[in-house]
């Protein structure tokens, strides 16, 4: 049985980035079930009227053949359309198909792209997202001169985003942001160990 319907936002996030968007699922579309309909009927439909459910040997005789293969995802209403490049129908009749490459999936405070690394390679990019990010930054810039540099760790920490790397280099600046101001007031800088050293693998399904 296809399996689609995620059991955490990190095992999503998880999921779509490694699993889908890294394996060059790059062309989506995005949405939520309406209350008051049954996700797990929507998902049934989806995944019949697209024939997403079938082995990986049939994918790979569709890829081969020149055809888009599909993947379908969801945690609770919200759900995510996926496509690789190639004929299907998924492209006739879907409206607003985006490209992960040039328009980010934003979901719980993620972005999760498609991007070239300091390596010149392109890989999946899992970020807090950057309006997000902002808010953040500003609400704990305003507590860096009235919180413990523990407490300020503590409170970054408890953001609970996974430690994709491109996380880590958020919090990292949050750190130096927080310690420069707290530098010119002559208090303690938050400790470095606390900082996240590796995100955590989770199980998207049940």
């Amino acid at each position: 049985m296809y399996r689609c319907e995620a059991t955490s936002i990190e095992g999503f996030i998880q999921q779509l980035a490694v699993s889908y968007v890294g394996n060059a699922y790059w062309f989506y579309v995005a949405g939520s079930v309406p209350e008051g309909k049954d996700p797990r009927i929507v998902d049934a439909k989806l995944i019949e009227k697209y024939g997403i459910d079938v082995s990986k040997w049939t994918r790979a005789r569709q890829k081969r053949a020149g055809r888009a293969n599909l993947q379908y995802l969801r945690f609770d209403r919200f759900f995510v359309l996926l496509a690789t490049k190639g004929a299907h129908r998924f492209f006739v009749e879907e409206p607003g198909i985006r490209d992960v490459r040039r328009h980010p999936i934003r979901f719980a405070g993620y972005s999760v792209s498609y991007r070239k690394g300091r390596d010149g390679t392109w890989h999946p990019s899992v970020r807090i997202d950057a309006l997000e990010f902002r808010h953040l930054k500003g609400q704990l810039l305003s507590r860096a001169l009235k919180s413990s540099g523990g407490a300020l760790a503590e409170s970054i920490l408890g953001l609970g985003f996974a430690a994709y790397a491109p996380v880590r280099g958020q919090y990292r600046e949050l750190f130096r942001a927080i310690n420069k101001r707290r530098r010119l007031a002559s208090l303690e800088s938050l400790p470095k160990h606390a900082l996240p050293q590796r995100r955590e693998v989770v199980s998207p399904f049940a």
